[in-house]
């Protein structure tokens, strides 16, 4: 290949169904683009509409609104081709999922995608029919393929089929991918192997930002025939990619973030997004003391800011001096606003108020329960007040087995630890206490945190060692009634994400009434999770769309 072409990579975050916004963004990006002299400027999957726009695309008019705003762009399109996710409505009325192509003030081109997936948390047949035909675009002398995410995935997919026909230089791949852990790494050696194998450039651009309970991690991608890695996009962030080919040379790299870190900015991306988009500016949580709320209040905090978050210490009889300090302090640490409301009266006039009913039966889980719901009931109040949103804190160990309580903890209108093992919430809180977030390694600070304690510690150590407890009775703790989180975490991994049956866990090395325990837990609990709050997703199964199970069901294996 003898003639160049310079790539812009435009890693952006788009909003479901700001069509205007979106149009606005995407325009902003062609200008910086073409600035910088780019011949292809290429925007992710779906950029205009935002993905998934799932049963929004059961609205004619609101296809018919993208088709409208995806001919402002094209109009506004010179030099540079553009290669733009978008939907079209095609003569027979069927939707597809595509790539409009745009230049010179109109569309010259589209590219239907072809592998629609149809698992976990996508539904792409449910709105798309497939396409059937592939897509060369012939610029500067360049042979460029046109696919949309999943279509690069098989190695004998529709954008490989292409390729070793020899029809392409170089094969483009639109995604929104949303991130878990590891994928990003699985990702990237897959388009390592599609380079080495169809001899051509891939150039992967992959949306960025949080859309409900997905996030989208960037780490877009140039690779060249060799496999090596010319250029990369920041992960979880928006940014502007320039890449020349043909070209070994890599541009300035952008380094890949450890596995924890990615989690936490991860989670940060989520919680930002999710607030902001959803048009609040401030939230609320309890402080209890406790881990899931000290993770949950930084986590907040580096995503909006500290002047945006407020935490909310309500202790009854039955909290210790230990935790209403540590949330003190806590709050001190992160700068963020500290209400204290006492609930001890309050909660005894509820057991007066139920006296007569409960007259006879020894003190349960009702009483414990009921300082839960006392508790959501004072956060959401506040919540009403304020407009404020309020987060729930809830780690996903709790939420696989029932270890929390409806309409109490689990009220609010975000669950940022909702997919975080407990066992994980551990490793986050003590990377995040050695500043792990302050400066990234993008080389630029990620928090807004105005950190008093020194060294980067804001989650008290006393809070980390201390053994969990919901201090709903005297002396008591999380392990009264589950098994040990490192043990409960391995048997979740098993249950959930790896959908093995019990004889299978067990032969992996656990106590078989454990297994039985925990099994039982996780079935009887469905109930609770689908009146949950939504929550990052961050494992390859994530409870909601990834799982879903019914809530009658006496299926026990």
């Amino acid at each position: 290949m003898n003639c160049k072409l310079r790539i812009a990579m435009i890693q952006m975050n788009a909003t479901v169904g700001d069509l205007q916004g979106n149009r606005n963004k995407i325009l902003e990006h062609i200008q910086n683009a073409e600035q910088q002299g780019a011949d292809l400027i290429v925007f992710p999957e779906m950029a205009l509409c935002g993905y998934p726009p799932e049963d929004l695309l059961l609205k004619k008019h609101f296809v018919d609104d993208i088709q409208r705003e995806l001919a402002r762009i094209s109009a506004r399109t010179h030099h540079a081709a553009v290669i733009l996710g978008t939907v079209e409505r095609g003569a027979d009325g069927r939707l597809y999922n595509a790539a409009a192509i745009l230049q010179h003030k109109k569309q010259i081109g589209t590219y239907r995608k072809v592998l629609l997936p149809n698992y976990g948390v996508f539904d792409e047949k449910r709105y798309f029919s497939p396409g059937v035909e592939s897509h060369v675009l012939l610029l500067n002398g360049v042979r460029v393929g046109i696919s949309i995410c999943e279509d690069i995935w098989p190695d004998d997919g529709p954008a490989v089929h292409t390729a070793l026909m020899g029809h392409t230089d170089l094969l483009i791949n639109i995604s929104a991918s949303p991130y878990h852990q590891c994928k990003g790494m699985a990702r990237e050696s897959m388009l390592v192997a599609r380079a080495k194998k169809t001899k051509n450039y891939v150039c992967y651009v992959n949306l960025v930002g949080g859309q409900d309970e997905l996030v989208f991690d960037g780490d877009s991608l140039l690779v060249s025939p060799s496999g090596k890695i010319l250029a990369r996009g920041h992960q979880f962030e928006e940014s502007l990619v320039i890449a020349e080919i043909p070209s070994e040379k890599k541009v300035p790299q952008v380094e890949r973030l450890a596995p924890v870190a990615e989690v936490y900015s991860a989670l940060v991306l989520g919680v930002r997004d999710y607030v902001r988009k959803n048009g609040f500016k401030k939230v609320l949580l309890g402080l209890s003391g406790g881990i899931d709320s000290a993770l949950t209040a930084a986590l907040a905090v580096d995503a909006l800011g500290a002047e945006q978050v407020v935490g909310v210490s309500m202790p009854s009889m039955y909290s210790s001096a230990e935790t209403q300090a540590d949330a003190e302090q806590l709050a001190e640490n992160l700068a963020i606003e500290f209400k204290t409301i006492p609930i001890s009266d309050v909660y005894l006039e509820f057991l007066s108020a139920l006296r007569p009913v409960f007259s006879g039966l020894a003190p349960s889980i009702a009483e414990e329960n009921l300082q839960a719901r006392i508790r959501g009931m004072l956060l959401m109040a506040m919540s009403n007040k304020f407009g404020w949103m309020l987060l729930s804190t809830g780690n996903k160990s709790e939420v696989a087995t029932g270890y929390c309580t409806l309409y109490g903890d689990m009220a609010g209108g975000f669950n940022v630890l909702k997919d975080v093992p407990k066992t994980l919430v551990y490793q986050l809180a003590k990377w995040r206490n050695k500043g792990g977030n302050l400066v990234g390694a993008h080389g630029h600070a990620h928090s807004s945190i105005a950190n008093q304690s020194g060294g980067g510690q804001v989650i008290p150590e006393s809070t980390i060692r201390r053994a969990p407890t919901a201090e709903l009775k005297p002396n008591q703790t999380d392990q009264d009634t589950l098994p040990p989180y490192s043990a409960l975490d391995k048997i979740l991994n098993h249950y959930v994400e790896a959908d093995q049956e019990a004889d299978a866990i067990v032969r992996s090395g656990f106590d078989a009434k454990t297994v039985q325990q925990v099994i039982r837990l996780v079935d009887q609990n469905e109930y609770k999770r689908r009146q949950s709050a939504p929550g990052v997703k961050i494992s390859p199964k994530a409870f909601g769309k990834d799982r879903r199970m019914p809530i009658t069901n006496r299926y026990r294996k």
